[in-house]
């Protein structure tokens, strides 16, 4: 369990060992943190866990490549996939060393905060709400691609100020069912912020596939 210290003040990037913990909590405290790419920057309001082991709806279930990776890697690395052949998607590796807990934590929604002119031309819309409501948008926004799979977002190596999660105050945060899922659907391993307008899915909207 991560202790707050005077280096949690907001502004401060998140060290690795944030990400060292069991991915349902990770996900959940990522709420209210901010996103910062490369002079863009988001609020994070929505997240989903998801546990290397007894998770159909894991890449890890049944991607070799997927179970590879997080042998391999740190936490607070980034995990960047390409969705339906798309839209790319992006995760954070997350391992706890106490217990053995790994998986991901992917990013659904942010709240843009800078860089919105950045944001609209590459997404091609104007409000706000339609920039980063959704895994896929908020990855086209970043500009984060195939290419930054592999990235460390900590630490020395997470290009600090330009890339990386940063700590900010604490906001409500409640937990819902995941999107997009065939497998393991009733878990409530999404997390949103409270009654923000810039979520995928509001509370309680999501069908069960």
């Amino acid at each position: 369990m991560v202790t707050k210290t005077e280096s949690e003040s907001p502004g401060a990037p998140l060290s690795r060992d944030f990400f060292e913990r069991d991915p349902v909590v990770c996900a959940r405290e990522l709420i209210g943190k901010t996103l910062k790419w490369d002079g863009c920057a988001g609020i994070v309001v929505e997240t989903e866990a998801y546990a290397e082991i007894g998770d159909e709806a894991c890449h890890t279930f049944f991607r070799p490549s997927a179970r590879t990776f997080v042998a391999s890697h740190p936490a607070g690395t980034a995990y960047v996939y390409l969705n339906y052949g798309m839209y790319w998607l992006t995760n954070v590796l997350v391992k706890n060393p106490e217990n053995g807990d790994r998986g991901f934590v992917l990013i659904r929604a942010l709240e843009p905060v800078e860089g919105l002119a950045t944001m609209r031309e590459r997404r091609g819309r104007e409000k706000p709400r339609d920039l980063c409501s959704g895994p896929g948008k908020l990855s086209m926004a970043l500009g984060i691609t195939g290419d930054h799979h592999g990235s460390c977002l900590v630490g020395a190596g997470s290009s600090a100020k330009a890339r990386g999660f940063f700590h900010a105050p604490s906001i409500a945060v409640i937990a819902d069912r995941r999107i997009g899922i065939s497998r393991s659907q009733a878990l409530p391993w999404r997390f949103l912020a409270e009654g923000n307008a810039h979520v995928s899915v509001p509370f309680g909207r999501v069908r069960p596939a």
